[in-house]
């Protein structure tokens, strides 16, 4: 007979639960009866929909996470944070120029941070967030979009600014901007969407379309990886 998990307490919202030991918050809600809707994505630490903020029964100070990464702990008190009310700036990327000035003029209050370095201590990827600011303050668009390349858009930077501001949505304008604008060209790419635009793998595709599940699993496993990387490079 298996040995059944022991249960822990936690608090979800306020309420007094009992949950196995060992499950994330995420299993945890949902095994407390949550239907999760909002706020449940990718379950794998990547999306950042599962934003949550938590403390324990004797201990006010607050700590952060991602509901599906963190698993429960006794006297957990939990809360969740599915969208968090920040003000994202509205433009035309296709009217834009790669100007280092549109990220303070689009998001002005960014000059209010004071460089308490709150954010980076909240993100749950580990990101310099109060540096990706400052490179903002000085216009580098560049700096800003490799500094927040792995930025899950989970919000909590927003959630504990003092300042209220949101540097994950002025990090999102610089990484846009950087793709669209700064990203060299790359030309063995440009090639291959043209010679898919002028349908030179429509016959494939169409043939791949029609074969069974076994069969492209049996193909994918014994695809010659080195010769498809050699091929895409000429």
């Amino acid at each position: 007979m298996a040995e059944q998990a022991r249960l822990i307490d936690i608090y979800i919202m306020g309420r007094h639960v009992q949950v196995p030991e060992g499950l994330t918050i995420l299993t945890a809600l949902e095994y407390s009866g949550y239907r999760l809707v909002r706020g449940c994505g990718c379950r794998a630490g990547f999306c950042g929909a599962c934003a949550t903020i938590y403390n324990f029964k004797n201990d006010p100070q607050l700590r952060h996470d991602l509901a599906c990464q963190k698993a429960v702990e006794p006297d957990m008190c939990l809360v969740q944070i599915p969208y968090f009310p920040a003000l994202k700036a509205i433009y035309n990327l296709e009217k834009m120029k790669a100007d280092g000035e549109k990220l303070k003029a689009l998001y002005p209050d960014i000059v209010k941070c004071f460089g308490c370095n709150t954010c980076t201590k909240t993100c749950p990827q580990e990101l310099e967030v109060m540096w990706f600011m400052t490179d903002a303050l000085r216009g580098d668009i560049r700096a800003v979009a490799d500094r927040s390349f792995d930025c899950l858009m989970c919000g909590l930077c927003a959630a504990r600014c003092p300042q209220g501001l949101a540097p994950y949505y002025v990090a999102l304008l610089a990484r846009r901007l950087y793709g669209r604008y700064l990203t060299p060209v790359s030309e063995h790419l440009e090639k291959r969407i043209k010679e898919v635009e002028s349908g030179r793998f429509d016959a494939e595709i169409k043939e791949l379309k029609k074969t069974g599940g076994q069969e492209l699993r049996r193909r994918y496993a014994e695809r010659d990886v080195e010769s498809a990387l050699e091929q895409s490079w000429e």
